[in-house]
């Protein structure tokens, strides 16, 4: 949510980075509407002081036996007066905010501009992808033919866009979600938590998916909505909270199952596990002080590039262009991994700065300053750390072996029961 006075200030500035997004100028349709809401809230504090005097002259005369009915009169012409600007004034400031909802956040100046993913710009690349002298399967072929990776049950469980999984791959998705939670919270700082997979209306407006963003979502006949990522409930922890600026910064990770409709992407990534309707992640939340957001993003890109290098995998780390940011973020780093059985980088994080666009909305802040009084916003941040069905598919991929067996990078041994390798 962008804060309206920062509009009246650089109405010009605001316009530009919508133009960035592209999207169209609004500030002018904003600023009228708030210079008329302004009016008319200012027209019915002008009303109140009336009636408050009026009520006194009418007390008085009436204590003084004198004739009051003109006075009474303009009290009730008043009342009705009020009733009409505390509506007009109310129409206003929801429509204001309608407006102000539905707008996505401010780019950082250093984001690239360009349409779509294909203005993105490669920041690093860990590792170059290897020739493993053999002509590489996608992660679905191995599975398959392993017998632990079954779509057609799933069809017929769930439909499309769901998978079934089986002995060791089973075992190893879940290996792969203990593991990352077990670094986060053991060598990242982060705070493991548990949360529930179904939230309300505010909640999800609070981290930005609704109004915008419904139609991506699934919703229970009760009216809860089912998370996209566990960033939804972790970063609504702290909505309506004034928080020490001691307690600065929060870092928090959860593994959750996430529920995606993919609206709008259809016949994308229709075979194997890469788009699902549910698929499990690890995600990583900031709550930090304003200051610390740039160097926080990139300590928690850090943080999910570390798994990628302990799992022995190929990646670049890009950053996103004005076409290709999401709705909330600043600021995005998308980790690609290599997979060999696609010979293309696909997409395993996703790391944001979303500065206090979302703190806004969930009146999330803090009290610090010199004066230790000081009332302002938090940042907050979201990252994958990563998402575990696509480390699956990239260990998968990148470890396959000529005869369709999988070596298992070193560190999850002890995940797995000791077993090295899945497969012949």
């Amino acid at each position: 949510m962008h804060d309206i006075r920062a509009i009246r200030t650089d109405a010009a500035a605001f316009d530009a980075a919508l133009i960035r997004r592209g999207m169209q100028p609004v500030s002018s349709d904003i600023l009228t509407r708030d210079a008329e809401r302004r009016t008319a809230q200012t027209a019915l504090q002008e009303k109140q002081a009336r009636r408050n005097a009026l009520a006194r002259e009418i007390g008085q005369g009436k204590r003084t036996g004198a004739d009051t009915a003109a006075l009474e009169a303009e009290a009730t012409s008043l009342r009705g007066e009020m009733e009409g600007l505390e509506k007009r004034a109310a129409d206003l400031d929801a429509a204001i905010k309608g407006v102000l909802e539905s707008l996505p956040n401010i780019l950082d100046p250093e984001v690239p501009d360009g349409p779509d993913e294909t203005a993105n710009k490669v920041l690093s690349q860990f590792s170059k992808p290897r020739d493993l002298n053999f002509m590489p399967r996608q992660h679905f072929e191995l599975g398959e033919a392993l017998g632990m990776m079954d779509f057609a049950t799933a069809a017929k469980l769930a439909g499309a866009r769901f998978t079934v999984l089986r002995g060791p791959l089973a075992r190893l998705e879940r290996a792969l979600g203990q593991f990352m939670l077990d670094i986060h919270s053991q060598h990242h700082g982060y705070t493991e938590l548990v949360v529930p997979s179904l939230v309300n209306d505010a909640t999800v407006y609070g981290t930005g998916q609704l109004p915008k963003f419904a139609e991506d979502l699934f919703r229970t006949t009760d009216g809860r909505w089912l998370i996209p990522t566990a960033e939804v409930p972790l970063t609504n922890t702290v909505a309506g909270e004034i928080l020490a600026e001691k307690q600065l910064p929060l870092r928090m990770t959860a593994l959750t199952d996430c529920y995606r409709s993919e609206a709008g992407s259809a016949g994308r990534d229709t075979r194997g596990m890469l788009r699902q309707h549910q698929f499990r992640k690890v995600e990583l939340v900031s709550i930090v002080h304003p200051d610390e957001s740039a160097a926080e993003l990139e300590r928690m890109t850090r943080s999910a590039e570390t798994i990628l290098e302990m799992l022995g995998l190929p990646y670049r780390r890009m950053l996103l262009s004005s076409g290709d940011t999401g709705f909330g973020a600043v600021r995005t780093h998308d980790l690609e991994v290599w997979l060999p059985g696609q010979q293309a980088w696909r997409e395993i994080s996703s790391c944001s700065n979303c500065r206090d666009f979302q703190a806004r909305r969930m009146n999330a802040r803090f009290r610090g300053g010199v004066d230790g009084k000081t009332v302002a916003h938090v940042h907050t941040l979201n990252g994958s750390g990563v998402a575990v069905g696509r480390a699956m598919i990239a260990v998968m991929e990148n470890h396959q072996q000529a005869d369709g067996s999988i070596l298992l990078p070193e560190v999850l041994w002890p995940y797995m029961g000791g077993m090295d390798r899945i497969g012949v």
